[in-house]
């Protein structure tokens, strides 16, 4: 009795703290949105949360940039175009390594494993000389689109997901005389689809907000992606126009808390049916 009357105190606790840590932490965003709709002179006066002047200059200017939306397509376009690219790839070499007996299948598993433990620092200079000298991608979208294609993380995903796949569904495939090619595209692919909805949206967000890399392979500024051009807004101090550096940081925020709202039942079905076998 006294263990029942002491639940609802236990559970009030919990949703007071998990209410006060989400408040926290969405805090800055609401801050930020708040602000894109604030004259400069308000942002940091600190007469109010919410703007006394309403205004949506802010964003009219971020558009004013010199290729503002380019900019834009060139996140889209790169987010996208390497994110199918690596969905496709990952679960090839997932399937390979959860459904196939090969030698030293152990070993390369392993080593591709090994690899996420290589900061990113340690090869961005021989990453760079390669695309530079050998390939003469520097200045186009192929360096943010097809060195992460087969990455170690997600052929790691989609392999803990596949073994869960029944190899009787494989095997009456092949008795049916279906290709390999056939069952993989007709058969494994279309059950990995919670697997392959989590991974597109952990790819898509991580090439999205992607900053070093593209500061790097990308001079130009026609070529720019999202995160390069409001790090050009950023200016000495004093001179940094916030109110559009607010207004531009929603415009990049905006399509991945839309595309995460969307899809948050499936990519959390995906990322947790991928720990049922193992």
């Amino acid at each position: 009795m006294k263990r029942r009357r002491g639940q609802p105190f236990v559970k009030a606790a919990v949703y007071a703290v998990l209410l006060a840590t989400s408040a926290f932490m969405l805090f800055p965003f609401a801050w930020m949105v708040v602000s894109s709709f604030k004259p400069f002179e308000e942002i940091f006066s600190g007469a109010s949360f919410l703007p006394k002047h309403w205004t949506f200059h802010n964003y009219v200017s971020f558009f004013e940039q010199r290729s503002a939306a380019r900019s834009l397509w060139n996140s889209f376009y790169i987010a996208t175009t390497s994110t199918a690219l690596s969905l496709l790839l990952c679960a090839m070499g997932g399937y390979s390594f959860a459904k196939f007996r090969f030698p030293g299948r152990g070993f390369l598993f392993g080593f591709v494993i090994g690899t996420l433990v290589i900061p990113f620092a340690v090869i961005v200079v021989p990453l760079f000389v390669m695309m530079r000298n050998t390939l003469h991608w520097v200045d186009t979208p192929w360096p943010l689109i097809v060195p992460w294609a087969a990455n170690a993380f997600g052929i790691f995903f989609m392999r803990q997901y596949m073994l869960s796949i029944p190899d009787e569904l494989l095997d009456a495939g092949r008795v049916d005389g279906a290709s390999e090619v056939r069952i993989f595209l007709r058969i494994v692919l279309p059950m990995a689809r919670p697997a392959l909805i989590s991974l597109g949206i952990i790819f898509f967000i991580s090439s999205w907000n992607n900053f070093l890399w593209p500061l790097v392979v990308l001079p130009s500024p026609s070529h720019w992606t999202l995160p390069l051009l409001l790090r050009s807004l950023q200016g000495p101090p004093g001179r940094t126009p916030y109110d559009v550096l607010m207004a531009g940081s929603v415009i990049s925020t905006l399509p991945l808390v839309i595309g995460f709202l969307i899809f948050q039942r499936r990519l959390v079905a995906g990322i947790m049916a991928g720990t049922v076998k193992g």
